[in-house]
């Protein structure tokens, strides 16, 4: 599907304007984020990009924010030439901010005392609440979430759906490098996170909801 098409679909949903987008995109980067840093403090992985960029963090001298945004590159690209400028621009500053404010929680956030489990749902749910605000304003973190949303607009398949396959895929694929404990509560997180995604994102919905109001 030509983005030019994409766009029209995008656009004919309600439209958000421009203060809200703005603000939707700072709340919902760091309800992302401070689910992300919930996960690290724990060792916990989860799906995507997001998962890749914690694993890989624990065995090189590069830190979460920095990996993500690296690995995030090639699907902000995938954005520009499939998804449309725009939807491209506001994923380029979402990713960078999870990014930014993951990498410097710590100076403003200390846990002295961790339950995984607690982490693992906690994570999950924060992450998935962040980045449905981020879907329902027309943007995401790229990784993966630049796919699957393509594929729900192109397809009309649930990107929530599509994200778990993605994550559980990932989750499975990193079992030989972490214990099966932490790949435990790791997959709770991601069934949370893409639970929350599932029950609350799916095409057409929304639009049609904001169509009936209208015509009343």
């Amino acid at each position: 599907m030509a983005s030019s098409t994409i766009r029209s679909v995008f656009l004919s949903a309600y439209s958000h304007s421009a203060k809200e987008n703005i603000i939707a995109i700072l709340t919902g980067t760091f309800v992302v984020a401070q689910g992300v840093f919930f996960l690290q403090q724990a060792h916990l992985l989860t799906g995507g990009t997001t998962g890749l960029a914690l694993l890989v963090s624990q065995f090189i001298d590069l830190s979460f924010g920095q990996l993500y945004f690296m690995m995030n590159t090639p699907f902000y690209l995938m954005a520009w030439f499939r998804m449309g400028r725009s939807f491209a621009i506001t994923s380029v500053i979402s990713g960078g901010l999870v990014s930014v404010i993951t990498d410097n929680l710590h100076h403003v956030l200390t846990i002295s005392h961790l339950e995984p489990l607690y982490c693992a749902m906690i994570g999950g749910i924060l992450m998935g609440l962040g980045m449905l605000i981020l879907f329902r304003h027309k943007t995401s973190l790229g990784g993966f979430n630049v796919l699957v949303l393509f594929l729900q607009e192109k397809f009309g398949w649930s990107a929530g759906k599509l994200q778990m396959g993605i994550d559980f895929t990932i989750l499975v694929a990193s079992f030989f490098l972490v214990s099966p404990l932490t790949l435990f509560y790791s997959v709770i997180g991601a069934f949370l996170l893409n639970l929350v995604l599932a029950m609350n994102h799916k095409p057409g919905r929304y639009a049609g909801g904001v169509k009936a109001q209208q015509a009343s």
